[in-house]
């Protein structure tokens, strides 16, 4: 990038060039160097690929095993021209990356975690979790590893409970059943070390409100938005009568849904809505008896 506005002060001619790389201002004919800090005011980069490569580097996060502050060796065979690299030049690459892979993984904690992130990943894109979420439990995992919590334990139980437990803190319905099939476990495995890890590191949950279970049961069983607003206001009153304390709000939220859709002559039967809650018929039955009162 050419600067008009400048001269050279050694030989006086108008060839001053600006070095972004090196940040220095320089002279083209004589090799003077004008100015050693320049700001690299060019706007970020943007890419299409997961990884970032803005000017500023990729953000750390907690979902990655080394928090996303290593260096990554690409894996295209070509330099910074895009021309190919020779023989001998790619077998030098190939054995830098294989050691640079291996240094990253030193002792059976790293290897541990570097397995159980890669299968938060994959449970968060299962659920349909967002990012927050799966660094939360990437965080719970963290200190669960810290605390040898893990130990003696399969690493898919302390993952999935480690986010159920991150689904709860964030208040978004997602339950046991729900997270230990998409794991591909059995939901005692999940339950068991949901208790300990709520236990040994003394996590404090919010209440779960069954108005937030609404939507995605309504979703499930493809209810229309005003039955959807009516069971909120059956739930409102319920809550207002002290009827729902104690109650499972998957199974208080099912419930409202049936009988809005009762009383505004969009009926559903009791298996349809209790199979979109994931729960019994029995459970909403039970419910509905509580919640006519309010109605």
């Amino acid at each position: 990038m050419s600067s008009q506005d400048k001269t050279c002060l050694r030989c006086g001619k108008n060839s001053l060039v600006t070095d972004i790389e090196s940040q220095e201002i320089v002279c083209s004919n004589c090799g003077l160097v004008v100015d050693e800090k320049v700001t690299d005011r060019r706007p970020d980069r943007t890419f299409s690929d997961s990884v970032n490569k803005s000017h500023t580097g990729d953000k750390s996060t907690l979902i990655r095993h080394d928090r996303g502050l290593s260096t990554v060796i690409n894996s295209a065979d070509k330099d910074s021209s895009g021309n190919t690299l020779s023989a001998s030049m790619r077998s030098s690459i190939g054995r830098l990356r294989k050691w640079d892979s291996r240094s990253r993984v030193k002792t059976s904690d790293d290897r541990n975690l570097r397995h159980a992130l890669g299968e938060i990943l994959k449970l968060k894109e299962k659920l349909s979790l967002s990012d927050a979420i799966a660094e939360k439990a990437a965080y719970i995992y963290r200190k669960a590893l810290d605390k040898s919590l893990i130990r003696g334990r399969s690493i898919l139980a302390v993952v999935a409970a480690s986010m159920y437990a991150a689904c709860r803190e964030s208040e978004t319905p997602r339950t046991l059943d729900e997270v230990a099939d998409a794991i591909g476990i059995r939901r005692k495995e999940v339950t068991t070390s949901y208790r300990l890890i709520f236990r040994e590191l003394e996590l404090r949950m919010p209440v779960v409100d069954s108005v937030s279970c609404i939507s995605k049961i309504a979703s499930n069983a493809d209810v229309s938005e005003k039955i959807k607003r009516d069971a909120i206001k059956i739930l409102k009153k319920a809550e207002k009568e002290n009827i729902l304390a104690g109650k499972h709000p998957m199974g208080v939220a099912a419930s409202a849904l049936y009988l809005a859709g009762v009383y505004a002559g969009d009926i559903r039967t009791q298996k349809d809505i209790a199979d979109a809650a994931g729960i019994t018929e029995v459970t909403v039955r039970n419910r509905c008896k509580s919640l006519r009162q309010v109605v």
